[in-house]
This record gives structure tokens, sequence and C-alpha cells, in this order.
């Protein structure tokens, strides 16, 4: 088991930045490529990021491509998401994922363990 527990999120305005973090406990996070998820109201679970267990591959959604970025550090057990240039339509619960296994993946139903998420509300 893995243990997910995501912070950082809060109200900012449009083009603000933040950062969300994921700690993880549990297994060894080294073992697992990891994924930020987000989901606004009324939509699906949608992916944003992801990053290989390294830390030196990343994965990103279109959207958020030279605004976001993922990192981890495996000494923290930790992952991170930088949101710079923050828009209205990145309002979301954000939710950390782990993944067992070698590849870095886009597809929801590949990850194992999520954490309960942290909501993150933009105004424009």
């Amino acid at each position: 088991q893995v243990q997910l527990v995501e912070s950082g999120g809060g109200l900012v305005q449009a083009g603000d930045s933040l950062r969300l973090s994921c700690a993880a406990s549990g297994r060894t996070f080294s073992n697992y490529v990891m994924g930020w998820f987000r989901q606004a109201p009324g939509k699906e679970r949608e992916f944003v990021a992801s990053v290989s267990r390294s830390g030196l591959s990343t994965y990103y959604t279109d959207s958020v491509k030279g605004r976001f970025t993922i990192s981890r550090d495996n000494a923290k057990n930790t992952v991170y998401l930088q949101m710079n240039s923050l828009k209205f339509e990145d309002t979301a619960l954000y939710s950390c994922a782990a993944r067992q296994g070698v590849l870095l993946s886009s597809t929801i139903a590949e990850y194992d363990y999520w954490g309960r998420g942290t909501q993150v509300t933009v105004s424009s």
C-alpha cells in the first residue's frame, strides 16, 4: 500500500502561481511512476502530468505544457506540481497518483494508488 497526501492548493488569481505537493508513505517511493490528475466540477477526471521513477522523464497534457512542471524528490518521498500562469480553466481538484511499473502513463486505470486531492481555484 502507498498512502498519498496532497497539499498546496488554494484560491489564486489568473496569472498567479502555485506549487502542489504530494507526500507518499508506505512502500518504496522510488519504485513508482507518479502522476497528477485533475477534475473540474461536472467534468471527467483528466491527466495533467507524469514523472518517471528517477525524475528524469516527464510527460504533460498539451493544455499545461510550458506552464506546469512536475518533479519529484525521492529522498523526501514527495512529488511536486509547479503551476505558473494559472488560468480560470485550471480550476479543479488536483490529485496525485502512483503507478507500479516503468512507463509513464496518462491512463487513469493504470494508476494503483490515489490521494484525496487538493482544490485549486483560479479567479478570472
